[in-house]
């Protein structure tokens, strides 16, 4: 069986950086333990950073969310040094990587495990895409290896992501 573990946004900026919650720094420990385990495990991993430009406040985005954050090259933009890089990183301008959902879909992987930060908003988008690209592949979040922008947040994408036969683990 082949198996993808994709970490969404371990970034400083979502850790304890512009838009860092304490609920991402609780869940840096079990990324970190789970990234190894997979390694052990001998399964793929890959990574997606979220990936903004100078202009980042005239985009979309940026209108609704004035935060600055994730700038390309800036310390908020690097994944957070206790997070193990051991695959591919995919930048993305926007919630989801289609890049990724793509990669899923022509490698053939038979399931995807997600893990990250936001879950109600880049995790669930990832998680959506891949679904979308891949309806016959198990799809899974891992709870304890994901935070939202708050706590409540993140049990409404959880839950919002079991109707969609995404697994909740």
């Amino acid at each position: 069986m082949k198996r993808l573990l994709a970490v969404i946004d371990m970034q400083n900026d979502f850790i304890d950086g512009a838009l860092g919650t304490k609920e991402a720094l609780n869940i840096v420990e079990n990324v970190r333990r789970r990234i190894m385990a997979a390694q052990k495990a001998g399964e793929a991993i890959a990574y997606t950073r979220d990936t903004h430009e100078a202009d980042y406040l005239a985009t979309q985005e940026g209108k609704n969310l004035p935060v600055p954050h994730c700038i390309r090259g800036s310390l908020g933009w690097q994944i957070a040094a206790d997070i193990p890089v051991l695959g591919e990183i995919f930048d993305k301008p926007a919630f989801g990587s289609v890049a990724l959902a793509e990669t899923v879909r022509s490698v053939g992987y038979d399931a995807v495990e997600l893990i990250g930060l936001c879950t109600d908003i880049c995790v669930i988008s990832n998680a959506m895409l891949i679904k979308a690209f891949c309806p016959e592949t198990q799809v899974t979040v891992r709870e304890s290896c994901c935070a939202g922008v708050t706590p409540e947040r993140h049990k409404n994408a959880l839950e919002a992501m079991r109707a969609c036969q995404i697994a909740v683990i």
